[in-house]
């Protein structure tokens, strides 16, 4: 590679990690704002939604449109925000790239005022020179009604999603976290 290709090749990256922030970022207002085409407009038509958990499962746009709708109509106003974003563009395949995401969400399911934080693991693809979301699996460090929020950290199952109660996906579940627990114990709560 000569070195003007080699040029072309980062600012093509740092281009990419660019657009990409834009994408993550249109995700939240698009939910916010219950825009459904923007929303619809930012996944690949070939695209998954997963959630370990199960209550967030969709392959394909048409099916991920269905589950943001029935979302949408029983969750009042939220707020999205992210923090920290971490992209990496795949340097033998410049057109993928897969990302984690940090988040929070203010939401109101059912009218609970609720807080969520959880992390996305993205899987993008630029498809005619548009990165979109290929892949999106969101994870939950916790989702509860705000008046659960003073003791959520202290209990296993701190994802609330109407009358069910799930294990929280992260951190216990992550390989780092097991792997202390296995070399230093349980946790002294």
């Amino acid at each position: 590679m000569s070195e003007l290709e080699a040029l072309r090749a980062q600012v093509d990256r740092l281009a990419s990690i660019e657009a990409i922030r834009g994408l993550v970022s249109a995700y939240c207002a698009a939910c916010d704002e219950h825009d459904m085409p923007r929303l619809m407009s930012l996944f690949s038509e070939d695209a998954c939604f997963d959630a370990p958990n199960g209550a967030m499962v969709a392959n394909g746009r048409a099916a991920i449109e269905e589950m943001f709708i029935h979302t949408f109509k029983i969750r009042g106003p939220s707020y999205h925000w992210t923090h920290d974003v971490c992209i990496d563009v795949d340097a033998e395949h410049p057109d993928r790239a897969s990302g984690l995401v940090m988040a929070h969400a203010e939401t109101c399911p059912n009218g609970v005022m609720s807080i969520a934080a959880m992390r996305y693991h993205d899987q993008y693809r630029r498809e005619n020179g548009v990165w979109l979301f290929a892949r999106r699996e969101i994870q939950f460090l916790y989702y509860v009604p705000f008046a659960e929020y003073d003791n959520v950290l202290t209990r296993p199952n701190r994802v609330v999603m109407g009358q069910d109660r799930h294990a929280a996906d992260v951190p216990e579940a992550l390989r780092p976290w097991r792997e202390f627990i296995d070399t230093h114990g349980p946790l002294e709560l």
